[in-house]
């Protein structure tokens, strides 16, 4: 088998779930040397995390293959929201939170694509949905049915909870399909999560231009109880994490995850990986690895020290980041929400009463406990939170 050959191999396997129609479709497209159009598409509804890091990946291996990616920032479609995975409505978003919000991602995905490359490109879909006049909308609409929207599973969801399905959020996956074909794009890709958008994209183009498209979908990042990692559940690890939380997050993954990890969100062969017996050490070559790609190699090893440091030998970390109290006694909820290590106190009793929390080393049981403030205090949250008192 060539390098042409294992890249393609590579491509139509490693972290995919399904590929529409069929792989043996893509794949003959592909050795025919064809250059295919495809593009991934990215909401401005928080920071770039993992999930959009695996997307991303498999998008570089078209671009390396010679064909033309896209990479849409959905600035347009962000105000609305995509209602995957929602059990209620989601709040609308302003134009101003979502410039905001991809106010970094290009540098962030340079990471990632390879940008001295002419065959990429960054479009956003403002620029044309914006456009649309009523008569425009009434046509697109016209290609789509209520039953065929309906379908989809989280609609299915709240309908058989009496819960409201918002006009805007019905309009959504029209709204993506209307994307695919306004750039007449040969195939999308996108989280397996993302299946219904892309297959009404690829409808629409079949209606509107009788061309046939490939829609690749990849598997997703799952906790052990099958919740996708990301903004929703809490356990998101961004691409712009600092290195020390980054790495301290892949080794606080279970060992279960650690061979998808692997698959999605590195480059290493899954026959090396499978060398290695010992899954402590897989679980820091996996975490060294993604540390490495979105910072360096150095901080990547400096943040391999620290952990070891914390966790194996029991140490302070060397940088406690410090915070002034005035007052002379605290309740402890209070001292956790003004160190910013909670939210609010009810997350702080709950930590609390799971024993997560420490004072000076000491694990704290009583959530109306007062604390006497003191200089060099260091109040700590979980394995990897620390404050000190100033």
């Amino acid at each position: 088998m060539d390098i042409k050959d294992k890249k393609i191999e590579e491509i139509l396997t490693r972290g995919v779930e399904n590929i529409y129609p069929s792989r043996q479709a893509l794949e003959t497209t592909l050795r025919s040397g064809k250059k295919l159009r495809i593009y991934c598409g990215i909401d401005p509804t928080g920071k770039l995390h993992l999930g959009h890091a695996i997307i991303l990946g498999k998008l570089r291996q078209f671009q390396d293959l010679g064909h033309k990616v896209i990479v849409l920032i959905g600035d347009f479609t962000a105000t609305i929201g995509d209602p995957k995975g929602k059990y209620a409505a989601r709040k609308m978003l302003t134009r101003e939170q979502v410039l905001a919000y991809a106010k970094n991602y290009k540098k962030q995905i340079r990471k990632i694509l390879d940008f001295s490359k002419s065959n990429v490109r960054f479009l956003h879909n403002e620029e044309w949905t914006n456009k649309l006049k009523p008569i425009d909308m009434l046509t697109i609409a016209s290609k789509f049915t209520v039953a065929r929207l309906l379908e989809r599973d989280m609609f299915q969801r709240r309908i058989k909870q009496g819960k409201d399905i918002s006009v805007q959020e019905f309009l959504y996956p029209i709204f993506q399909a209307y994307d695919a074909a306004t750039m007449d794009v040969d195939m999308q890709i996108g989280g397996s999560d993302q299946t219904f958008n892309m297959l009404a994209g690829r409808r629409l183009i079949k209606k509107t231009k009788n061309k046939q498209t490939f829609v690749l979908t990849t598997k997703l990042l799952v906790d052990p109880t099958g919740k996708k990692m990301g903004k929703t559940e809490g356990n998101v690890i961004t691409l712009d994490e600092d290195p020390k939380e980054m790495y301290g997050r892949i080794m606080s993954w279970p060992d279960s995850l650690i061979p998808l990890g692997f698959e999605l969100c590195t480059s290493i062969s899954m026959d090396e990986v499978k060398k290695i017996t010992n899954p402590r050490d897989a679980k820091v070559r996996l975490a060294c690895e993604i540390v490495t790609m979105y910072h360096s190699k150095k901080e990547a090893q400096e943040a391999e020290k620290e952990f070891k440091r914390i966790f194996k030998e029991k140490k302070l970390p060397t940088k406690i980041p410090e915070i002034k109290i005035k007052k002379k006694k605290i309740n402890i909820l209070d001292l956790l929400v003004k160190t910013k290590l909670v939210s609010s106190k009810a997350e702080a009793k709950r930590l609390i009463l799971q024993k997560g929390v420490k004072i000076d080393s000491k694990v704290q049981k009583d959530w109306k406990a007062i604390i006497e403030i003191k200089r060099g205090l260091i109040v700590q949250k979980g394995k990897r939170g620390f404050v000190k008192i100033n």
